[in-house]
């Protein structure tokens, strides 16, 4: 049992380190993250600032993050295409807008919140 547990901390410390390296690779190189997650600083400063439910303040850092995710998960897709070819075809521009247009509706979302939450 505790050969197990070892395990699976070593299995979980693992994930965190590959996780921070592929946090660390993408903001060297990907300035749409260095620009979101600065949004996403102020936008949490603005929902620690206002006088919001838990609930609102909640869903706001969430989305804010989801955008993060969004955009990393769209750096992912845009690696893999470019490193599997550097020839034009469509399916390889469509997986990319596909990517970028994740990022677009995510951030969307996080505006329509913040719409809901200022205006409601």
């Amino acid at each position: 049992m505790r050969d197990l547990l070892r395990a699976e901390l070593r299995r979980v410390a693992n994930t965190c380190i590959w996780s921070w390296q592929g946090f660390q690779a993408a903001w060297a190189t990907e300035k749409t993250l260095r620009q979101w997650t600065l949004i996403n600083l102020g936008s949490a400063l603005l929902a620690f600032g206002l006088d919001l439910s838990s609930g609102e303040r909640a869903l706001i850092l969430a989305l804010g993050l989801l955008i993060l995710a969004a955009e990393l998960m769209n750096t992912a897709i845009e690696e893999v295409v470019d490193y599997i070819s550097t020839k034009s075809d469509p399916r390889a521009k469509k997986a990319k807008d596909c990517g970028s247009a994740a990022v677009a509706v995510t951030a969307i979302a996080g505006g329509v919140a913040w719409m809901v939450v200022l205006l409601g």
